[in-house]
């Protein structure tokens, strides 16, 4: 399992019960977990001074408890770059942080290649893989079906002073971006995609991971440039294999490039236990000539 041990203003303190107790910074919540099903003791006092809890709804969703104050934005820094947290519905704050070690990947192997990349970011979400691409030196074109993410994503930017960065902000349902950017004849160094299980495009498509990734990795292969650098595919979809999803990069992007593939857990330590939670699955091609 892969995991990032320099995320300094993150920490998943403990998992107990169904619930984890992280720290944002200065700020302690507590969020449901599907994973966490053991019970026991509960190994930090903090879980008794937490900022708030959430609450998942019997009728799907849930609302933000707070216990204490709670800033409406506040701000975590991750190496160079600064991102803006907010409890959203849903039970999120707006950042992924077992994504980091994907975001330092991309980093690390735009800097070594010497050369100017550019990158396409689908599904881009708030903006990690981005900003950290583009403080890498990159030029990154961000791709997300929801507008206020892709504002978020700019707030990011500016945020870790690269608001004047070489970077394209798109609102599109990304398969859509995709088939016309090649008809456009554009080509990208390096792709990572972060595609949801289930979600729905600017215009109400439906996207269902299971039934369009083979179309929609074997179109968007078609866009990695002569001299391509990496592929990033991250999964959080429980039903897909790992070994699926390897297979299925091998045979749709290696195949005609060659290269390495591989497919790891991606997780957070737990500070409290000798644990990584595991958060979802990383598949990564690179061409081994860079």
């Amino acid at each position: 399992m892969r995991f990032s041990n320099d995320f300094y203003d993150y920490e998943l303190i403990d998992a107990e019960g169904g619930e984890r107790l992280e720290r944002w910074k200065d700020i302690i919540l507590i969020r449901p977990d599907p994973q966490v099903i053991w019970n026991g003791e509960r190994k930090d006092k903090r879980w008794y001074d937490a900022h708030a809890i959430y609450h998942r709804s019997n009728s799907g969703g849930g609302y933000w408890e707070p216990l204490k104050k709670v800033p409406d934005v506040w701000s975590v820094d991750y190496r160079n770059l600064t991102f803006r947290l907010k409890p959203m519905g849903f039970k999120h704050t707006g950042l992924f942080p077992e994504q980091s070690i994907n975001w330092s990947f991309a980093a690390d192997k735009i800097k070594k290649s010497c050369r100017k990349i550019s990158v396409l970011n689908l599904f881009a979400y708030t903006g990690g893989a981005t900003i950290a691409c583009l403080q890498a030196g990159a030029s990154v074109t961000h791709v997300d079906a929801s507008k206020g993410m892709v504002q978020w994503a700019k707030e990011n930017a500016q945020a870790s002073g690269l608001g004047d960065a070489s970077v394209r902000w798109l609102v599109d349902d990304c398969l859509k971006f995709v088939k016309r950017e090649i008809r456009r004849g554009n080509k990208y160094d390096a792709i990572i995609m972060d595609p949801p299980s289930y979600g729905r495009g600017p215009g109400g498509e439906v996207w269902k991971l299971e039934q369009q990734l083979d179309e929609l990795l074997t179109e968007t292969g078609k866009l990695l440039s002569d001299n391509p650098l990496f592929f990033i595919l991250n999964s959080y979809t429980g039903g897909l294999s790992p070994t699926i999803l390897n297979y299925m990069v091998k045979n749709l992007i290696a195949k005609n490039l060659g290269g390495t593939v591989y497919t790891d857990e991606i997780g957070l330590n737990v500070t409290a236990r000798d644990i990584v939670m595991p958060c979802g699955n990383t598949t990564i091609w690179t061409n081994d000539e860079n």
